[in-house]
């Protein structure tokens, strides 16, 4: 066999490879991520009929949903979108876990992070679970505020892991996300800890 047709059978199977991988994250596996085992996950929207599946392998507690920026109050609203009605009412029939709607711009506002931190600040709604709709956005972002104010990391550091790879991605340097993290200032920092 000629060396080209060889580079051209490997690159084919990278390709196929990288294609299937990336079908599996995203259709298959909702994007679903480890951040820190058996505290905090990741992923896209997972449909209501298999929420029950991954609170049970994961232990989850509680769910917090960044879409919808401004629905507002989940259990009185009658005008919120029938996505958000059907996850809260699959999560509300599984005994334990807890339903949050955090909706968030793709950079969180002061509102944003009072709630996210009165949910993480509070130790039994962990294992915890964070998502947006395709779980590489607002929950990669949610995911880096996590590490920074729980775990410890610098913004940087947190900015650096929200994306594979960070170079391109919209928390590069320049991006309003990657801007934001950049520039963050730890609640710890804040108070001068």
């Amino acid at each position: 066999m000629r060396l080209r047709t060889k580079i051209g059978l490997v690159l084919l199977t990278v390709a196929l490879i990288a294609t299937g991988k990336y079908v599996y994250d995203r259709h298959i596996n909702h994007n679903f991520m480890t951040i820190t085992e058996g505290k905090v996950y990741k992923s896209g929207v997972i449909p209501p009929d298999e929420i029950k599946d991954y609170v049970e392998e994961y232990g989850i507690k509680s769910i917090v949903d960044l879409r919808f920026p401004g629905t507002g109050d989940t259990i009185n609203n009658p005008e919120l979108p029938q996505e958000l009605i059907a996850e809260r009412d699959a999560v509300a029939k599984i005994k334990g876990v807890k339903y949050f709607n955090n909706g968030s711009d793709q950079v969180p506002n002061e509102e944003n992070l009072k709630m996210f931190f009165a949910i993480m600040d509070d130790s039994a709604n962990y294992p915890v679970l964070l998502h947006c709709y395709h779980g590489i956005g607002r929950a990669q972002m949610y995911s880096a505020l996590y590490r920074i104010e729980y775990e410890g990391w610098t913004p940087d550091e947190a900015r650096k892991k929200a994306a594979f790879p960070v170079q391109f991605s919209s928390f590069d340097h320049g991006t309003p996300k990657g801007e934001y993290l950049k520039n963050y200032k730890p609640r710890r920092a804040q108070r001068g800890e």
